[in-house]
């Protein structure tokens, strides 16, 4: 569990006074591996040709996004001060206009697994065999296009494509007799649960992707405790949106000390 990390997202939310921390540290230990072994990228020319394609559909959990962006090269440490702040460049929401690195301006949840089938029917039309990831929440996968995209998506045999699903309890709120890897496997995909937090069971299971032109896409369900790492953040409630105080500022940077 990167706890460092962790301290960057809760720093920038509170000094930039919003953002969804719980959200980010669900998915953080998710990103972090896909930048440092799995995603092509070239932070120096960020649309380089050969990269691969990370797109965050959760785009309310983009500051775990902008720190792991920051770590490997995307973004000065000045721009993550910068959070949400008159003259920044990050935004509660990604901005692909601004933003190096992001593939996608997304928040409108249920877009960003549509996006990257376009993209990755895009690139096997050119013959370009870059891979695509894209990330979803669990409660997102309550909307149409989710599955609509991911019909469309087996179909088509989209191998290059992979989805992340963020499962981390939101959707159980209102649907607690929902089964997502069934759903996916019933969609045509192949379909791996794994512990989102586990560095050991990630790395097997993006070992496992089969990436193809032709093929069958993959989703990748991640089971996650929203607020990891800090007990008086973990689960659902107050936290979902809120901004510490001073006080609860420091427990939390204490509890990750």
């Amino acid at each position: 569990m990167n706890k460092d990390l962790r301290k960057k997202i809760v720093q920038m939310v509170y000094n930039g006074r919003d953002g969804h921390i719980p959200s980010a540290f669900s998915i953080i230990d998710i990103l972090d591996m896909l930048y440092e072994s799995y995603l092509a990228h070239d932070p120096k020319n960020p649309s380089w040709s050969q990269r691969d394609y990370f797109i965050l559909s959760k785009g309310h959990g983009c500051v775990a996004l902008y720190v792991v962006l920051q770590k490997y090269g995307f973004l000065a440490e000045t721009e993550l001060e910068g959070f949400c702040r008159k003259g920044g460049i990050l935004g509660e929401h990604p901005d692909y206009t601004k933003v190096p690195g992001v593939e996608a301006s997304t928040g409108s949840l249920g877009h960003g697994l549509s996006f990257a089938v376009g993209v990755a029917l895009g690139l096997r039309i050119r013959n370009m065999a870059n891979k695509v990831y894209v990330l979803v929440g669990d409660g997102e996968c309550h909307e149409g296009t989710v599955w609509e995209a991911a019909h469309v998506a087996n179909n088509l045999q989209l191998g290059s494509l992979c989805v992340i699903v963020d499962r981390n309890g939101s959707a159980a709120q209102l649907m607690p007799r929902d089964d997502l890897p069934a759903k996916w496997r019933a969609f045509g995909w192949e379909t791996i649960v794994v512990d989102g937090h586990s560095a050991a069971e990630l790395r097997a299971a993006f070992e496992r992707v089969n990436f193809e032109l032709r093929g069958t896409p993959t989703a990748i369900v991640a089971n996650t405790v929203k607020g990891k790492g800090v007990p008086m953040l973990e689960g659902h409630g107050i936290w979902h949106h809120r901004i510490p105080s001073s006080e609860e500022h420091k427990l939390i940077m204490e509890a990750l000390s």
